[in-house]
Parts: structure tokens; C-alpha cells; sequence
């Protein structure tokens, strides 16, 4: 049964877990992990009597495993892990493991929403995605880079197409590669495909790919664009048109092309991580407007701010909003919202987060060892030893804390504009 969906938004501060000290009988705990709603705090353990098992708001799952690792809460609040039984790897979801077990498991996936659970699988050989312990019908000698659509209801990767013997430089060159949508395999094979990525709605998938050992560029459920380029970034769907943009290099700089178009005149040393609103109207990337000196373009116009390090970029649905990360060589870390920083500097900074209608900013930071949360440049008037990354409440007017601090796990929830 999964756990309840409706969060709890009212103002105010709970302990959900006094201590979160080992128990009685356990070898060694791993780190700790906060549930996103932060009603639920988990940790891994190994057994004194052998075998591992998870503890769940000090509770303990009621079956234990050879070995455990990778831990992870879903959107949805279910604690997971990948676990070995019987020299075969599986995943156990709030204790209770598939009923299909392979050679080996990793990379845990979760819809948006958290409903649907996916993770990448070798059995016999073969490679595949398996979704809620279901495997694709087709497997690979070869599968990686594997995606899950937001709904949860498509899968997709690259995947190796025909088998290459040892120094095969000649059957390399012909092209092995492509993509498998729900283990179905594109038409079409390249000498190298990379980061396939679905649209909005689950049912298109566009995808780097290398065409010859010099050109590059963009295959859209297994066509190529007619265009090729120098070199190309990860694509990304427009959300309201369902065209595809990605970055380009053109004659030794970047650009942006839409659907094989150029659309940014390719005038930077680098241009890349582009994010799309919701609307489609604005499209912002980090770019280099000159060699190590890197800002953000919102629809190809670069903001005055310059860092040598800008990352973790994010826009708001309306594109009114823009947030990113600028360090100076990965120290003295500035979060930058609408070309500006904000004061104050950080040991580190996470990704920034937005609420729904963008009006409100905050980011995880750092200093001393010390974290805590920054809102609209404010700092939350409280460190603590660790902390999540924030979250806003549906109509942005209360923000998320889930921390630790002393031992215990804490769940805050704030009022915007009075922290």
C-alpha cells in the first residue's frame, strides 16, 4: 500500500524521528534518508546476525537480504533499495521485493509521480529495462543511458544493435547503435547514440547521434535531422510545440537549432543544459559568451552576469523566472535568479528550486559544514547538520524544511516571506 498522497502544509515545526542512532543488533547503518513529503526517514543496515535490511522511521523491514544498496525514496514516498536473495539481484520496495529476479539491477527510476518504479537489468547476457518487475520483451547485448517518460508508461535506451568482434574497427564504422522504445528497437543505426529523451506526453523520443567518425547530430524517433553538425548536445522537447531543440556547433561555435533550423546564431565558445517553459515561449541554456567566462541566454540574449562555473540551471513554467548556480572555480558559491546574484557566498549550493507560478526562489547552501535553506536572498534563521532540498507548497505560499540536526530528523514547514 503506498503511502498517503496529501501532504501536511500547516505551519509549523514536528520531530518525526527522535534519534536516528542504529538499533539494537546492527553491524552499521548507512546514511540516512528524508521521504520528499518528510514524513518518513529510512537508512539502510547491516545485521549483527547477518543480512541486510532497511529501518523505516526506526521500524524495520520484515525481510532481510544477502546485500542492499542504492537507496531511494520514490515521489511517492516509498522507501527502495536494490537487493541480492539467493545470488540474484532484485528490487525491494518498502521491504517487499519483485517477484523477478536477474544477474544484476541498478539505476532506479521513478515516474514522475512515483507510481511506476523502473530500473536497468542484465539477465542471461542480455540487457533491458524492466518496469515494476515487468522486463521488455526484448533484450540486448548492449543497453545503457536508460530513460523513463514522466508518466512512467514508456522506457527507452541505447542499445546495441549487432554484435562486434574484438578491434571490429570496420563493423564499428558502419554503425551498431540506435535506440529501443519500450524494448522496440529503431530502424535506423549509428556509430554512437547518446542521452534519449521523451516529450512531454511518453510517446516520442528524440536522441544525440554520430553519423560518421565527424558528424553528429539530432534523430527524432529514428530520424535523423537533415542537417549535421560539428558537434551537438542533449535535446529537449518543446512542451507546448512537441518540437525538438538541442545545442549546435557550427564552424567552432555554438548555437541553438529547432527541428534542424537554427534558431541562436551559433556565437559562443559553449552552449548547453537548456531548459524550455512550459509555454514553449522562452528557452534558456548556460553559454560561454567568451572562453571560461560562463552566464545563462534566455532566448539566445546572455545576461551581463559572468562566472567560470555556471550550472544547475531552471525556469519557471511561465519563462518569466530564471535560476542557476555561479561559483568561482567550484568556490564562493552565488545562486543567480533573473541575471542577478544573490548576496552572500557558499562552501556549496544546490540546484535552485522554484514554486509553481515562479514567484518564489530557494536554494539548499552550505557553509562551514553548516546547511541550510535561502529564500527570495533571505537565509532561514536555523542550520542544521544536513538539510534536503526545499519544497514549495502547491500555491507557493509555504516552503518545505526537512533536515537533520543532533541526531533527529526534522520536518519544517515555513511560511514564504516570513522565514
Amino acid at each position: 500500500m503506498h503511502p498517503p498522497t496529501v501532504w501536511d502544509w500547516e505551519s509549523g515545526q514536528r520531530v518525526i524521528l527522535a534519534s536516528v542512532a542504529p538499533a539494537a543488533g546492527v553491524a552499521w547503518q548507512e546514511e540516512t534518508h528524508i521521504s520528499p513529503d518528510g514524513e518518513r526517514v529510512a537508512a539502510l543496515a547491516c545485521l549483527e546476525e547477518g543480512g541486510f535490511t532497511a529501518f523505516v522511521n526506526g521500524e524495520p523491514w520484515e525481510n532481510t537480504f544477502e546485500k542492499a544498496w542504492f537507496p531511494r525514496f520514490s515521489p511517492d514516498g516509498r522507501f527502495t533499495a536494490v537487493v541480492q536473495q539467493d545470488g540474484l539481484w532484485t528490487l525491494a520496495v518498502d521491504g517487499e521485493a519483485w517477484e523477478e529476479s536477474y544477474d544484476y539491477l541498478w539505476g532506479t527510476q521513478f515516474s514522475q509521480n512515483g507510481e511506476v518504479i523502473a530500473a536497468c537489468v542484465q539477465t542471461g547476457g542480455e540487457y533491458g529495462l524492466c518496469l515494476d518487475g515487468v522486463l521488455w520483451d526484448t533484450l540486448y547485448e548492449n543497453a545503457n543511458q536508460c530513460v523513463l517518460s514522466a508518466d512512467g508508461a514508456s522506457s527507452a535506451a541505447v542499445v546495441q544493435l549487432e554484435s562486434l568482434g574484438q578491434a571490429d574497427i570496420e563493423g564499428f564504422q558502419r554503425g551498431v547503435f540506435g535506440v529501443a522504445v519500450n524494448g522496440q528497437r529503431w530502424s535506423t543505426h549509428f556509430l554512437n547514440a547518446w542521452t534519449p529523451t521523451f516529450d512531454a506526453q511518453g510517446k516520442r523520443v528524440a536522441a544525440q547521434i554520430r553519423t560518421s567518425l565527424y558528424d553528429y547530430g539530432i534523430a527524432v524517433d529514428g530520424q535523423p535531422w537533415p542537417e549535421s553538425y560539428a558537434c551537438v548536445w542533449e535535446p529537449r522537447f518543446n512542451p507546448a510545440t512537441g518540437k525538438v531543440v538541442a545545442p549546435v556547433r557550427i564552424k567552432g561555435l555554438w548555437g541553438m537549432a529547432q527541428d534542424g533550423q537554427v534558431i541562436w546564431e551559433p556565437k559562443f565558445a559553449q552552449c548547453w543544459q537548456q531548459a524550455i517553459s512550459q509555454n514553449g515561449k522562452n528557452i534558456a541554456a548556460i553559454v560561454a559568451p567568451e572562453f571560461g567566462a560562463f552566464t545563462v541566454a534566455v532566448n539566445g540574449q546572455p545576461w551581463s552576469t559572468r562566472f567560470p562555473v555556471v550550472t544547475d540551471l531552471v525556469i519557471s513554467r511561465d519563462g518569466e523566472r530564471v535560476a542557476a548556480l555561479g561559483s568561482q572555480d567550484n568556490k564562493d558559491w552565488r545562486v543567480l535568479v533573473d541575471g542577478h546574484a544573490w548576496d552572500g557566498t557558499w562552501d556549496m549550493a544546490w540546484k535552485p528550486v522554484l514554486s509553481a507560478a515562479g514567484g518564489h526562489v530557494a536554494a539548499k547552501v552550505d557553509k562551514a559544514g553548516r546547511q541550510t535553506v535561502v529564500v527570495d536572498g533571505r537565509v532561514f534563521p536555523r542550520e542544521f547538520d544536513q538539510v534536503c532540498e526545499p519544497t514549495f507548497s502547491p500555491d507557493g505560499t509555504k516552503l518545505l524544511i526537512r533536515a537533520m540536526d543532533k541526531g533527529s530528523c526534522i520536518r519544517i514547514v515555513a511560511d514564504v516571506g516570513q522565514n
